[in-house]
């Protein structure tokens, strides 16, 4: 106990004092996490849209693969985006690899599947009235798809802040992409595995406290969003 005590004690100092290498390594997983998810926003929500609101050939192939790209391994990607990117790779003259933004691209394959499947059991479970409803109201296409998005909106959310905490605690994509470069792309997961691995439990234990604090803090943000209509 003596060790874990003294442990939080030094992880406490190091978040009141401001450490470098601490706040360096949130800065980064936030900027990254943030940017990962609205880019994963734009195309899962439209594609989950889609899924659920249109009947198409393969449709069901199609819920199938997302499905499955929801459990994809992350060092799997992270294999597969590195081929991509190395300089031996078709992108490798883009000089991506081990830059924020090869991370920023990675984590968006992540989460991009969860927030279009989130999106899409929202769909299926808004009232089918809706629709109907508002073309008789002489609502447009485009009118009706944003009635229908307001009444799910919930659920929307909900896949967007599933999408973050994907993301936020990822470590094998944001490992293999960004290198764990200090001060440029080292994450507070990567940093964690890194300095935790070196005996350096304290600063770990600085992470995992802030990291568990924005994860709290996001949750605690969407339930007020969901009662405060009721209120």
């Amino acid at each position: 106990m003596g060790f874990l005590s003294d442990s939080f004690r030094t992880a406490c100092s190091m978040i009141a004092s401001g450490d470098r290498d601490v706040y360096t390594a949130v800065w980064t997983s936030l900027r990254i996490a943030v940017g990962s998810v609205l880019l994963a926003s734009l195309v899962g929500i439209p594609a989950g849209l889609r899924m659920g609101l249109r009947d198409f050939p393969g449709k069901r192939l199609a819920v199938i693969v997302l499905n499955s790209l929801m459990a994809v391994p992350t060092v799997a990607l992270g294999l597969v985006l590195y081929g991509l990117l190395s300089r031996a790779g078709p992108l490798g003259g883009l000089g991506l690899l081990f830059t924020p933004t090869a991370i920023l691209i990675g984590q968006s394959c992540l989460a991009a599947p969860i927030v279009a499947n989130y999106t899409l059991a929202a769909i299926k479970g808004a009232d089918r009235r809706i629709l109907p409803t508002a073309m008789t109201l002489g609502a447009g296409p485009m009118q009706c798809i944003l009635v229908l998005m307001r009444e799910v909106r919930f659920g929307m959310m909900a896949a967007v802040i599933a999408g973050f905490g994907r993301v936020v605690s990822e470590v094998g994509v944001a490992m293999m992409l960004g290198g764990n470069i200090r001060w440029y792309t080292r994450t507070m997961t990567t940093a964690i595995a890194l300095e935790t691995s070196k005996g350096e439990f304290a600063y770990g234990l600085a992470l995992g406290i802030i990291l568990l604090a924005i994860s709290f803090s996001v949750n605690v943000v969407f339930s007020f969003l969901q009662e405060s209509p009721s209120r």
